[in-house]
């Protein structure tokens, strides 16, 4: 008996449907990135085009450009761009969100470079039924920062929120139970902080490959970051007390022993943890006067987007 033309067309459709269904969905938001998302992009176009193993989804959600940003996106075969005129990174996460066919989700910030071989490895270890957080290790490029930047580095490194499985700093991926874990992003700062306190050290991987952080060249460079991450961390905390959850509860306690430790076993180590305290102590009284502000703006590292 021969196969009616109408089945069988039908039959090549859901195929085509299924080989065209993306492993993972790896979610960009993009504010004036011009400068950065290329390079940001290039890593990823590989694994964009409909043969390759593993496809993703590659999803720019730009919120508020007034750049080329949306342009330049554009210009990438293979690449979903999202116009949205509001500048928000939560609402650009959660549009984002809306716009991906994968429940494996991967969220990284548009300055951020994946080696050839994270991406591969970071879709694997998130193609699992337990719910489970991944970050490919990280990789500071401290060629262009001052004496003083490499210093607070050198301490930041060494400190367990970076060696203990790191969620964040530019990217982190969840399993599909992973990412049920919550519903929509609140409307924080520290998104990656506050994925990362959902799960229990046990449900973090760190996969293969690398992921590069273009460190500040500049001490006040430096400085306008660091008051970004304590107006997040404050806001987080912020978050646990409104929601009674202690997993979002300050950690200055452990990160104080953690350098204690660090002086301790590596005493040539002193002058750098003397940096990274004056600038975390000098951050977070910026950010306090920053948070009761209505006019304050967004702080991000302008000296790496010439």
């Amino acid at each position: 008996m021969t196969d009616h033309p109408g089945d069988i067309d039908a039959v090549a459709r859901a195929g085509d449907a299924r080989r065209a269904r993306p492993t993972a969905s790896i979610i960009i938001p993009a504010y004036d990135e011009e400068s950065v998302i290329g390079r940001c992009l290039d890593a990823l176009s590989p694994f964009a085009r409909g043969d390759a193993r593993p496809r993703v989804q590659v999803v720019v959600a730009a919120n508020g450009c007034r750049d080329r940003t949306v342009d330049i996106a554009r210009s990438y075969d293979g690449v979903d761009v999202l116009d949205i005129p509001t500048g928000s990174k939560t609402l650009a996460l959660n549009e984002g969100d809306a716009a991906a066919e994968s429940d494996v989700r991967v969220y990284l910030d548009a300055d951020i470079e994946l080696s050839s071989d994270a991406v591969p490895a970071l879709v694997d270890a998130l193609s699992v039924e337990a719910a489970v957080v991944a970050a490919p290790r990280i990789r500071f490029d401290l060629e262009a920062s001052s004496v003083a930047v490499r210093a607070f580095y050198r301490v930041f490194a060494e400190l367990p929120y970076v060696k203990n499985h790191l969620v964040g700093l530019g990217v982190y991926g969840l399993s599909s139970a992973g990412r049920a874990r919550f519903d929509r992003f609140p409307d924080l700062v520290a998104d990656d902080l506050y994925v990362q306190r959902l799960f229990a050290p046990e449900e973090r991987r760190t996969t293969a490959g690398t992921f590069t952080v273009a460190a500040p060249r500049t001490l006040r460079s430096l400085l306008d970051v660091r008051v970004r991450v304590a107006k997040g961390n404050a806001g987080l905390a912020g978050h646990g007390r409104s929601d009674d959850d202690d997993r979002f509860a300050s950690s200055t306690g452990s990160t104080s022993r953690a350098l204690l430790d660090l002086a301790r076993r590596r005493p040539g180590l002193v002058p750098s943890i003397a940096v990274y305290l004056g600038v975390t102590l000098a951050a977070r009284a910026i950010a306090s006067r920053r948070t009761s502000d209505p006019h304050a703006t967004w702080e991000r590292d302008e000296s790496t987007r010439p």
